[in-house]
């Protein structure tokens, strides 16, 4: 059984009249209620609707859930489970109808990493005249009380701080109390273009069975969805899943660490894993995939230590703090804002009209896939909705509707408070850059129809101005940040020289080419 290593794991069994529910992000029988259920016995999955009606999800992420629920089903049925598969358009009439025909059972579920889930689930059992038990979910490395005790009531959380905690905690990548290789991160070594004539890894691509494909084409038919219906290569059971982490380990990880940041024209997977989807249905385990990584180092010379770690950092750091994070920032990290910030999302992160070379082609494998690497998120598509001055949870809401690897436990810490700095629960700065950055990590303006070294006059880079823009509007909040100070050197010689009077004028013209959609 797949548990927690991090903490102390659950114990409990699950008795005759339970019956365990999978939701559709918990599709795992490695762990949880199903690993301790007989074999045979009476499963739950409820495949609701409404919520794929709240908003324009991505075609991909809604095909993905879907058909990853219906191949639970039926692998469950041919191992011989009873499984109870219900169709609504909500879980109160699902539970309804569930209790109508069992009345005496009690559901057992893991509990829903997203906030408020749980007293929903609750109320929504209850009313049906039905029993619900909650049991703690163990798709992550750490559990809940293992990071409340480590932060001791601190809440000015840091992620290196827990990063090398959970690496002591599991032993991953290290030798006795000290880091495999002597140092803790290589993100120098991390921060590499690859060369022109560097061909990046194959991209593993399953083809969609019958299931699937009925899937895909019920999602097109039911639901208003955004993103392209074509080329749907996720992985939808456990099996596509491993084989995706075998090739990942085997193809694509000795590439992954020097150029996990840089960013391709027409390169939409570099080295990256691909996995996240996987994971966050739970189709993988992240132990898995950590165990996996850190094999392929200790067996395999082309494993670089800077790729393992690399890797290792995302999913044992970086997932697990923005799990830890979430839980104890909301309600109110849903909608913070605290840089104020109050203009509306331009209308090319959906259409992809734009002569920002940069923008465009990030929308575009957004569109194309669901999906983005996360340099692309933070970079490219964070770091412009910040210097715009977009309202953190309409740039949520964007990311949550559009990626197939998004929920609202992993995009609201991500995209509220590291992109766009709206909180304050763990960034020490706003992660926002002029375009010299995109320059350095990437060959996007080459192609552009904006100079990249032009702040003001036509044709300028809008990233240029609006990151001058950006700093002189929050100097109040910002200038007293000790990483910021630097920034505020330059800031105040360009309001010196007269430069900064341009530099608004450029954002005004700016935003009236938006409103007309000719950015």
């Amino acid at each position: 059984m797949r548990q927690p290593t991090v903490g102390t794991p659950p114990e409990y069994t699950v008795g005759a009249e339970e019956v365990p529910w999978l939701l559709g992000t918990h599709l795992t029988e490695q762990c949880g209620p199903l690993a301790r259920a007989p074999e045979g016995s009476e499963v739950l999955l409820v495949e609701a609707h409404d919520f794929a009606r709240r908003m324009p999800y991505h075609h991909h992420k809604l095909t993905l859930v879907f058909a990853a629920m219906r191949h639970a089903r039926d692998r469950l049925r041919a191992a011989g489970y009873d499984v109870t598969y219900i169709q609504a358009d909500t879980f109160g009439e699902a539970f309804e109808t569930f209790f109508a025909d069992n009345p005496d059972a009690t559901l057992v579920t893991m509990r829903s990493p997203s906030h408020g889930a749980e007293r929903r689930f609750r109320e929504l059992v209850d009313a049906a005249g039905g029993d619900i038990r909650v049991v703690e979910n163990e798709l992550f490395v750490s559990t809940r009380k293992a990071f409340d005790e480590w932060a001791d009531g601190d809440e000015a959380f840091r992620h290196e701080r827990f990063y090398r905690w959970m690496r002591r905690q599991t032993g991953v990548l290290m030798d006795g109390d000290d880091p495999v290789g002597g140092e803790w991160n290589y993100d120098a070594e991390n921060r590499e273009f690859p060369p022109d004539e560097w061909e990046a890894p194959p991209v593993p691509a399953p083809e969609p069975d019958a299931v699937t494909e009925e899937t895909a084409a019920w999602v097109s038919a039911e639901f208003d969805t955004w993103g392209s219906p074509e080329g749907f290569r996720w992985p939808v059971t456990r099996e596509e899943a491993r084989d995706h982490l075998e090739h990942f380990v085997t193809h694509r990880l000795p590439a992954f660490g020097p150029y996990q940041d840089a960013m391709r024209s027409e390169d939409w997977a570099m080295a990256h894993s691909l996995l996240s989807a996987s994971v966050n249905i739970g189709l993988l385990h992240p132990m898995e995939v950590i165990e996996a990584v850190a094999d392929a180092y200790r067996n395999r010379e082309e494993v670089g230590l800077p790729s393992a770690e690399g890797c290792v950092r995302q999913i044992l750091g970086w997932r697990e703090f923005m799990r830890h994070v979430y839980r104890h920032a909301m309600p109110d990290l849903a909608t913070a804002n605290q840089l104020g910030a109050t203009h509306s999302l331009p209308a090319f992160y959906w259409t992809g009209e734009t002569d920002m070379h940069c923008l465009a082609e990030t929308v575009g494998d957004v569109h194309a896939r669901g999906y983005a690497h996360h340099i692309q998120r933070l970079m490219v598509l964070a770091n412009f909705a910040t210097l715009w001055g977009v309202e953190p949870r309409e740039l949520n809401e964007w990311f949550h509707a559009t990626y197939v690897d998004a929920y609202h436990w992993v995009t609201t810490p991500n995209v509220i408070e590291m992109g766009q700095y709206g909180h304050g629960i763990f960034a020490t700065k706003p992660y926002v850059s002029s375009a010299n950055y995109i320059d350095r990590m990437s060959d996007y303006c080459g192609d552009c129809g904006y100079y990249k070294t032009k702040d003001t006059g036509e044709r300028a880079c809008p990233f240029n101005a609006l990151y001058w823009d950006f700093l002189d509007r929050n100097e109040d909040r910002l200038q007293s940040n000790h990483r910021m100070g630097l920034m505020y050197g330059h800031v105040d010689d360009k309001r010196e020289s007269g430069e900064m009077a341009d530099i608004h004028e450029r954002v005004e013209d700016l935003r009236e080419m938006a409103a007309e959609g000719e950015l």
